[in-house]
């Protein structure tokens, strides 16, 4: 009961900080006709009066970045974003994120948002900005420190670190006997290289993120709606918010090019292709004003927050396997 109700603080004190930010707190349709915005597996439902398909979103930022075009500088939603895919301490089908869109900033001014709000809300909460992890017994296990300021690093820098400083001269097929043979990680034998990469940042790297650390300049093929960086053509002005050994929040500066968000979208390879929604696009080509975006997974911060080692132990009605002795009894039907 209290990590409920703690995680019910949690959420309304993001919306008090966001308010007070100035932003205009909206709702967008979940069934979408296109599912956008993120590389995902949809929920497919169907509507009987269009005669048509559509599907359950996995993700909010197409029509929040809709609403930039609309005049709405300062916008953001919290919901439900739904994802058909595996299930782990992680994952759930079911998610809640808030995400924001700023006119006129970037992701610079996002990494400044994320780390106040969550110290925002850590103190509001919890009282402190010092998180401790404990195990079953009680004992302690580790301290998470939200202190300002937290911690930056490239991506690249930390897969040197690990995978080896000639990583990047090596040949595609190198970096994948690399990783299998010595790394010790399991590739998808028809992945493409930069998935190799990025196999590598996050079975190896990404746990070990305790305190907050932004990890900046990712491959521009994982993020095609953010922009380039100018410094490097390959990477995107991208961070990833890395607290307790796991990503709780990506940023960037929007794409806003329409010409060139087309190209991105276009040339995205392999399972991380998605279909073009053509609607976002014309938005697009009425113009967007320069941007940053945030999504933050409420419920990997409250895992953090609140000292939780699943997702299971902070959402009140997980997805569940059934019993295989009651193949009548719904996967939800299990007590919390």
């Amino acid at each position: 009961k209290e990590t409920f109700l703690k995680r019910s603080a949690i959420i309304r004190e993001m919306r008090n900080f966001m308010n007070e930010r100035g932003f205009v707190e909206v709702e967008t349709p979940m069934m979408q006709a296109i599912p956008g915005g993120a590389a995902a597996r949809p929920f497919v439902t169907h509507h009987n009066t269009f005669g048509r398909d559509f599907y359950l979103r996995i993700a909010l930022e197409l029509y929040l970045k809709r609403l930039l075009v609309g005049g709405i500088d300062r916008v953001f939603e919290i919901g439900r974003n739904f994802r058909n895919e595996g299930i782990s301490r992680r994952h759930n089908p079911e998610f809640t994120m808030l995400e924001a869109y700023q006119a006129y900033g970037d992701y610079e001014t996002m990494m400044e948002l994320t780390q106040s709000m969550i110290c925002h809300v850590s103190e509001k909460v919890l009282g402190t900005l010092k998180i401790e992890q404990k195990d079953n017994e009680g004992n302690i296990t580790k301290t998470i420190d939200l202190t300002p300021d937290w911690k930056r690093a490239k991506y690249k820098d930390l897969i040197c670190e690990k995978a080896g400083k000639d990583w990047f001269d090596l040949t595609p097929e190198e970096r994948r006997e690399r990783a299998h043979q010595e790394l010790k990680i399991e590739i998808d034998t028809e992945g493409e290289d930069f998935e190799v990469t990025n196999a590598v940042f996050e079975k190896l790297i990404e746990p070990t993120l305790i305190q907050p650390t932004f990890v900046t300049h990712l491959p521009k093929e994982l993020v095609p709606l953010a922009k380039l960086s100018p410094e490097d053509p390959d990477c995107v002005e991208v961070f990833e918010c890395c607290i307790n050994g796991q990503e709780i929040a990506p940023a960037y500066t929007e794409q806003n090019n329409p010409i060139e968000q087309r190209e991105r979208l276009e040339q995205q390879a392999g399972g991380e292709q998605q279909k073009l929604d053509e609607d976002f696009l014309t938005a697009l080509e009425h113009g967007m004003p320069p941007a940053g975006g945030i999504g933050i997974g409420i419920d990997r911060l409250c895992i953090m927050l609140l000292g939780q080692e699943s997702i299971r132990d902070v959402i009140l009605f997980p997805q569940l396997k059934p019993k295989e002795d009651s193949p009548n009894l719904r996967a939800d039907s299990d007590p919390v």
